[in-house]
């Protein structure tokens, strides 16, 4: 895995943790190139964030901030070496979490986030992805601008999305699919 452009552009990132499936290089491409002006300047939430790879791709193509969470030790881990490799660390914050306690804790408002990146594990369960994604869409994003980015295996169902929400795009790439949300 590399990051693909921006200032970082080129950096090999290190070993993937076992139990960590990131999200591919061409997948990463797709998602950038259609989030294109959307990202510089960004403030990005990286949920589930596995080695970091979407919040330092986003930071590198110029988010002004990224806040990454992932409960899973290895992983925090490469997320903390992937972010030195790149030397974007000081643009980031790892919350070591559980992400649906992250999302419901109160003194977190996901208002204040541009770009939410949302790639939880394919065995997630349907029920527990529709509580994180419902969890996502009352705690905020808000503003014009905001998009919600989630990844999921080719043969799972669409989950249930919130009201003010509309599919802007359906990618897919390999085994994955990646949906690009905004408000409606």
């Amino acid at each position: 895995m590399r990051v693909i452009a921006g200032t970082a552009k080129g950096v090999r990132l290190g070993p993937v943790p076992r139990g960590v499936r990131p999200v591919s290089d061409r997948a990463r491409e797709g998602v950038f190139s259609s989030l294109g002006t959307g990202v510089p300047g960004a403030r990005v939430l990286d949920l589930y964030a596995g080695t970091g790879a979407m919040a330092i791709e986003a930071l590198s193509r110029g988010a002004e901030h990224a806040t990454l969470v992932e409960r899973d030790r290895a992983a925090v881990g490469a997320i903390r070496d992937n972010l030195a490799r790149t030397r974007l660390g000081e643009a980031a914050e790892i919350v070591p979490s559980d992400v649906l306690a992250f999302v419901i804790r109160d003194d977190k408002s996901l208002e204040k986030f541009d770009l939410i990146f949302v790639d939880p594990p394919y065995a997630m369960n349907h029920d527990e992805l529709d509580r994180l994604v419902a969890a996502i869409g009352s705690a905020g994003p808000s503003g014009p601008a905001w998009r919600v980015i989630l990844t999921r295996p080719k043969r799972s169902s669409t989950p249930v999305i919130p009201l003010h929400w509309l599919a802007a795009r359906r990618l897919s790439y390999g085994d994955t699919l990646v949906f690009i949300f905004r408000e409606v």
